[in-house]
């Protein structure tokens, strides 16, 4: 079985101490020994990152953006291979393992734009012959932590950013599914990144805490659980760090009665069981306005959920692969189980699944709820599985109240043909993405991704615009050269023109 090492200053590392399996889902076999970092090993990357810093920071950003325009074509070049590792540890199909690189490669080339996205702004003549202007400089050390059900995109939505900002940055991946980030990261110093600029160190909450604790690091990212989340955030602003942490979800998706209903069931499935559910903007409750819609979609999604095709993550042709590990699986049928005694209506069973040659994988079918009210647990908690819970209302304004009721504020969509209806629900509804007849409204690269409330701990959402800000801090200088001839005398009174 072969060690996943770790990533430090430019050097494949590995140490004797605790370690982890790393599992194939779809067998259930271990396939990897994974080491968990040591506070020793983590401070030896803050170390590298410290020592590195100075001449990164000087590096023109045109020179930044060149290593990320090699990488991003390193990148485009082993997708086959990196999606294979994606497939491998994680269990999502290969075409969806694909889609998330190439989400993560939008990434990289919004942080190609260097020169322009970290161009200052310039004020001539503030005042009798002075200048003012701002300039975005780097914070120097800093750190991300990332979850299992994106290895490479969410990684990419934080590193190529923060560095080609001039900072130094180390990451924490998931240790679920390490393979994939640790070859990114080394496709990174192959298209010309210094060392010690980009570390990658395994571990739990042991590593996750000496991050937080180390003074040198000064700014965390994070997307995972809202628990985490709330955790990190709490801990590292209490040391004076700027902290983004993304947390949970339950994205709900309106029908509206003039809705194009085909096209919302095709929406749907892949929304509610694309990457088995295991994402962070998956529609996990459809909310029907009137039992004509409610029965109509169930009548549509019921087929479609018993034919999908499941499989191991490493064969072409499927709709779905296992979850992460058993325990996902277990605990995703826990909920199934919990949902059946609160009273909603189990349509589609999903328990029990075996994929023949593959029969100790983490295999778990589609499921679907009906009748599901706002305090049953499966309503209430993110499930993170092929799980969609259907859920009847009477008109638009409940189903927006039920929203804007809910805890977390992630993603939501609607479903209409109706332009007041989308333009009233855009206004009003209490959620950070939203989408029009589009049911996973993951921002592009050039805007930013975050939701409200429960999800997101912070001020600043992730990549985009707001991920410049928050790798960034603003610097405002005000500068006067006074004329030779000149003599002001001395004022006392707060300066104004």
């Amino acid at each position: 079985m072969s060690v996943i090492p770790h990533l430090i200053n430019g050097e494949l590392v590995t140490e004797n101490g605790r370690a982890v399996d790393v599992f194939n889902p779809s067998t259930g076999q271990a396939i990897h020994k994974l080491p968990l970092a040591s506070r020793e090993t983590i401070q030896s990357a803050i170390d590298a990152a410290k020592a590195a810093f100075p001449a990164w920071r000087n590096t023109p950003p045109a020179k930044r953006a060149q290593v990320m325009f090699r990488f991003k074509q390193l990148l485009e070049q082993n997708e086959s291979r990196i999606a294979q590792l994606i497939s491998e540890e994680h269990g999502k199909t290969l075409e969806d393992a694909a889609g998330e690189l190439k989400r993560g490669i939008e990434n990289v080339e919004f942080a190609c734009a260097a020169p322009e996205i970290l161009k200052g702004e310039y004020s001539r003549n503030v005042g009798p012959n002075i200048d003012a202007w701002s300039d975005f400089q780097p914070l120097g050390v800093v750190a991300g932590i990332t979850p299992f059900n994106f290895p490479a995109m969410v990684p990419l939505w934080m590193y190529p950013l923060a560095i080609v900002c001039g900072n130094c940055f180390i990451l924490k991946p998931s240790e679920r599914d390490p393979s994939s980030t640790l070859l990114i990261a080394q496709l990174l110093l192959e298209a010309g990144l210094p060392k010690g600029v980009l570390s990658v160190v395994h571990g739990d909450k042991a590593a996750v805490d000496a991050l937080i604790e180390a003074p040198e690091v000064k700014a965390l990212s994070f997307v995972g659980s809202t628990p985490i989340a709330e955790y990190i955030y709490a801990e590292g602003t209490k040391r004076g760090k700027r902290v983004q942490a993304l947390g949970g979800a339950k994205n709900h998706a309106v029908l509206m009665p003039d809705a194009d209903l085909d096209n919302a069931v095709s929406a749907l499935m892949g929304a509610a069981y694309g990457s088995c559910g295991e994402r962070c903007m998956a529609i996990s409750v459809a909310v029907c306005v009137g039992d004509q819609v409610a029965d109509a979609l169930v009548a549509k999604l019921v087929p479609q959920i018993q034919a999908l095709k499941i499989g191991a993550g490493t064969s072409c042709g499927l709709d779905m692969g296992p979850l992460v590990t058993g325990q996902a699986r277990d605990k995703v049928s826990g909920y199934v189980e919990d949902g059946v005694k609160a009273g909603a209506k189990l349509v589609v069973d999903g328990r029990g699944l075996s994929v023949p040659g593959h029969e100790e994988g983490f295999f778990l079918g589609g499921c679907l709820f009906d009748n599901v009210t706002p305090e049953m647990r499966i309503y209430k908690e993110e499930i993170f599985g092929p799980v969609l819970c259907v859920v009847r209302v009477n008109s638009l304004e409940e189903a927006m109240q039920l929203i804007n009721d809910h805890e977390y504020g992630n993603g939501t969509c609607i479903f209409t043909r109706d332009g007041e209806a989308a333009r009233l629900f855009c206004d009003e509804i209490e959620v950070g993405m939203v989408g029009v007849n589009v049911p996973l409204p993951v921002p592009v690269a050039y805007h930013s991704f975050g939701g409200w409330k429960r999800s997101l701990f912070g001020d600043l959402h992730a990549y985009g615009p707001d991920g410049v800000r928050f790798y960034t801090r603003r610097k405002a200088i005000t500068q006067r050269w006074p004329q030779r001839a000149s003599h002001e005398a001395s004022q006392f009174a707060f300066p104004s023109l």
